[in-house]
């Protein structure tokens, strides 16, 4: 039987990433209801910039910052100039617009830099420490605890902060909202940039987690987004506890011969029990 102890370890540092990007997710339709599939493409992005920077002899604090700056304002630029344009249409079809900008990302990033296996190195990869027998890297933990940090961050600014309230108020209600004097622009655009800047640091830690890949990075937002659909995209404990169960659960089937060629099909699997769970009540109700 094989030892499951380093593929759990394993699992909770990736599942770190999942949490950020979830975060990200969950904050930006709190406030404007786009689901928002260009997340890991975002994040894809920045890690490619970082790269490069770094490839080019920069430090590499300068590169990071630029990566996640790159990816921010992006997400910015797309929440003021054309998520006002669809803000009226139907939730699909905003959805489907941020999946189209997932693609656009995605092509940009085979053309400019392929698709060959690469690595981004981080300083904290040659740090570790030992835990329950497992050496764990200073990345791992650095992952960990951001996933960490930034939870918490955002559930004190969302419900302290008068920008936060704001927030929560328009995704209760838009246009009553805006009668009351709420900036609706405004507060959309502080929560694209949340989203952007979380996917920016996602990107670049999985990216050294496990490869510097374009399509691999991209579709990272499926567990993220099924992380926040077990959060019903409103309860962050919620989505944290998704992103983590759904990191584990994927390094746990790994050494398993029969389901590990199977496990990114785990984050399906979370989304449909959650769905299925959700509509439990509706079902008995129409029984």
């Amino acid at each position: 039987m094989p030892d499951f102890t380093p593929f759990f370890v394993s699992g909770l540092a990736t599942a770190a990433t999942y949490v950020l990007s979830a975060v990200g997710i969950v904050v930006l339709y709190r406030a404007s209801g786009v689901v928002n599939f260009s997340q890991g493409a975002l994040g894809a992005l920045a890690a490619f910039v970082s790269w490069s920077i770094v490839e080019n002899g920069w430090p590499g604090p300068l590169a990071w910052c630029a990566g996640v700056m790159v990816s921010t304002v992006l997400a910015f630029l797309y929440g003021r100039v054309l998520a006002p344009r669809l803000a009226f249409s139907d939730p699909v079809m905003r959805a489907v617009a941020t999946l189209s900008v997932a693609l656009i990302l995605l092509g940009f990033m085979g053309y400019v830099w392929g698709e060959l296996p690469r690595r981004l190195r981080l300083p904290t990869d040659t740090m570790s420490f030992e835990l329950i027998g497992v050496r764990i890297t200073a990345t791992r933990a650095v992952a960990f605890a951001l996933a960490v940090l930034a939870t918490v961050t955002v559930m004190v600014f969302l419900a302290r902060s008068r920008l936060g309230l704001q927030m929560r108020a328009l995704a209760n209600n838009r246009d009553l909202s805006a009668m009351l004097g709420v900036r609706v622009l405004r507060a959309d655009g502080y929560a694209w940039i949340i989203s952007g800047s979380l996917a920016g640091v996602s990107g670049i830690l999985l990216a050294d987690l496990q490869r510097l890949s374009g399509q691999t990075l991209t579709f990272a937002v499926i567990p993220a987004i099924s992380a926040a659909v077990i959060g019903r995209f409103s309860s962050l404990p919620a989505t944290v506890a998704g992103g983590v169960a759904i990191g584990v659960c994927e390094a746990l089937l790994t050494p398993v011969p029969v389901v590990g060629p199977f496990r990114t099909a785990v984050p399906f699997v979370f989304a449909v029990a959650a769905l299925l769970w959700m509509q439990r009540k509706f079902t008995f109700v129409y029984r």
